[in-house]
């Protein structure tokens, strides 16, 4: 008998994820030394009152069912968490919804807003889930290019009369992943005026909000006229390092919401519920926290920055989120310098041209590991001469 797949299945190639995982244990199966700053999942736990309040209900035997929904008390947490961080008000039955994780949402929510060859606009670099969710969606991608004269901001003005007419959808990322750029009040009423204007639902990834330096990042929706327009995505995986617990939330306009809320309850069967009441706990009482968690990040970032820059690597600051984007040596492929940095020093980074095209020349660091990792990992570049 023959197998075949769906055409569906030709969008979905081994990732350069995979084959750098594959590469990197190859070289662990010789006792190389490897330093993996590739994948941007938290190396640190949630904080202790998380896990205990976890704990707590884990024991409890009547908290195994299904939960279908994001129960009342976490989405009045969202709700609250909202009005406190950033001056939103929102309604807590129309305005919010629980999601397994913010990905799942990302990827699902154009299935709900656009058909077959409708354009989807993203950003380029960009998250790699958001093309999942085009091709699922059957969609095209117009991708706009992240440019760094432009501050990694995409170009509002450049998408062509057609595109803008065929576009029902918007993605954009601030801070972002792998670019961590930060968006301004300015850009995102630009934004909002160019959705009104063209009928072009947003959608605001924000899941690295609480992972900021200097300046506190802008919620999509504390501009007004952001709720008429669209939603926002935000996680509590990078926030509060609950990665494998597998729960977000979106928030904003109602009809939105409600549409990706009945697309849902045709998939899953919800959160676990002591999930679910650690989620509460977090987003209810983290703020010293995440404080605690901003400056462990800062730490790595101002000790790891400026040894690449002292070893010869010029690289940018990073305002925001757990990444470094760094241009590679002239001459050389983001692909084959990431190769050649394993070789030659066995750190593991992600080439820019996993996240889009617009991403050759860069590679995405992660600083994913403590202090004293990161910096022999400059100190390997140092001795490398590669720059």
């Amino acid at each position: 008998m023959d197998i075949l797949l769906s055409r569906k299945m030709n969008h979905f190639q081994t990732s350069i994820f995979n084959e750098l995982a594959s590469y990197k244990k190859q070289k662990l199966q010789r006792d190389q030394d490897i330093i993996d700053l590739s994948i941007g999942s938290p190396d640190l736990p949630p904080p202790k009152f998380v896990m205990e309040e976890m704990a707590k209900h884990v024991m409890d035997s009547s908290q195994f069912g299904y939960t279908l929904t994001g129960t009342d008390e976490f989405l009045e947490a969202v709700i609250l968490y909202y009005q406190k961080r950033y001056g939103v008000s929102l309604e807590v039955s129309e305005e919010a919804l629980m999601v397994t994780g913010s990905q799942d949402g990302l990827v699902h929510l154009p299935l709900t807003l656009t058909n077959p060859d409708d354009i989807i606009l993203v950003p380029d670099p960009g998250y790699t889930a958001y093309e999942t969710g085009v091709s699922l969606a059957e969609a095209a991608p117009y991708r706009m290019p992240l440019k760094e004269e432009n501050q990694f901001l995409p170009d509002l003005d450049a998408i062509p009369e057609k595109v803008r007419k065929k576009a029902k959808l918007m993605i954009l990322n601030f801070p972002g992943n792998p670019v961590p750029a930060l968006a301004s009040k300015e850009f995102f009423g630009k934004v909002i005026e160019f959705a009104k204007t063209h009928n072009i639902t947003v959608l605001h990834d924000f899941a690295y909000s609480e992972l900021y330096y200097e300046e506190k990042p802008v919620s999509f929706l504390s501009i007004d006229g952001a709720k008429e327009v669209g939603v926002e995505f935000n996680s509590l995986s990078k926030s509060y390092n609950m990665a494998g617990c597998r729960i977000g939330y979106v928030v904003g306009n109602p009809i939105i919401i409600e549409a990706l809320s009945r697309l849902k309850s045709n998939l899953d069967y919800g959160v676990f519920l002591p999930i679910q009441k650690a989620a509460v706990q977090a987003l209810r009482e983290s703020g010293q926290f995440s404080r605690e968690l901003r400056e462990i990040y800062q730490r790595r970032r101002d000790c790891f920055v400026n040894g690449l820059n002292e070893a010869g690597w010029k690289v940018d600051i990073p305002k925001a989120s757990m990444f470094v984007w760094a241009r590679v040596p002239k001459g050389i492929s983001s692909k084959s310098f990431a190769y050649q940095l394993m070789d030659e020093t066995g750190i593991v980074v992600t080439p820019g041209n996993a996240f889009g095209d617009e991403g050759e020349g860069y590679v995405r660091i992660a600083m994913t590991q403590d202090e004293n990792t990161l910096l022999r990992a400059v100190s390997r570049i140092r001795e490398s001469g590669l720059f």
